[in-house]
């Protein structure tokens, strides 16, 4: 897939979503008008400020969230990062990003975008400098076997009211919204 398709797919999915709040709302309508003005803003490369796809991964009865401890940022997040020219779709890319990063290679998204977040990098990322995140949200069985991927130090199971300290304020919405939309 080209990036103008990627780009086209972006909208298409933003346009149709349902935003939950104002604030989400707002976000929608700022990813919408940064793509009006950066037909680049789907690539890493593009500027500076671009989008990226995001998966957070809940266990079966919503209890617990399979976090990363990110190498770089050396915080927990959900699974996630830039696209790639050859995904197929914004929710592709985010479904590739979960089980590259989880090492759980039968995970998959909900087809729904779940949240949007627009965060600015603190630390050493180059060219790199704010992502604006389109989540969605995947389930997956506790045993589930996962792994540490080269982006990451680590990966675990973290009960949903005792989150890791040092995640960023925005995780705990996060999976807030997950748990709404898997009706966990």
């Amino acid at each position: 897939m080209t990036w103008s398709r990627l780009h086209d797919d972006a909208v298409r999915r933003l346009e149709a979503w349902q935003a939950p709040d104002e604030q989400q709302e707002r976000l929608r309508l700022d990813f919408l008008e940064h793509l009006r003005e950066h037909p680049d803003a789907m690539s890493k490369a593009g500027p500076p400020a671009h989008l990226t796809g995001s998966v957070i991964v809940l266990d079966e009865d919503g209890r617990s969230a399979l976090l990363t401890l990110h190498r770089r940022a050396r915080e927990w997040f959900q699974f996630g990062g830039h696209f790639e020219p050859d995904d197929a779709s914004v929710w592709h890319a985010a479904t590739r990003e979960a089980r590259e990063e989880s090492g759980i290679p039968d995970i998959s998204a909900l087809p729904d975008i779940v949240q949007l977040d627009r965060h600015v990098l603190v630390g050493d990322f180059g060219h790199c400098r704010e992502h604006l995140d389109i989540r969605f949200a995947a389930v997956a069985p506790a045993a589930a076997e996962s792994a540490v991927s080269t982006e990451s130090i680590d990966v675990r199971w973290w009960p949903v009211d005792a989150l890791p300290e040092g995640s960023r304020e925005d995780l705990g919405p996060l999976v807030a919204a997950a748990r709404r939309v898997t009706r966990r």
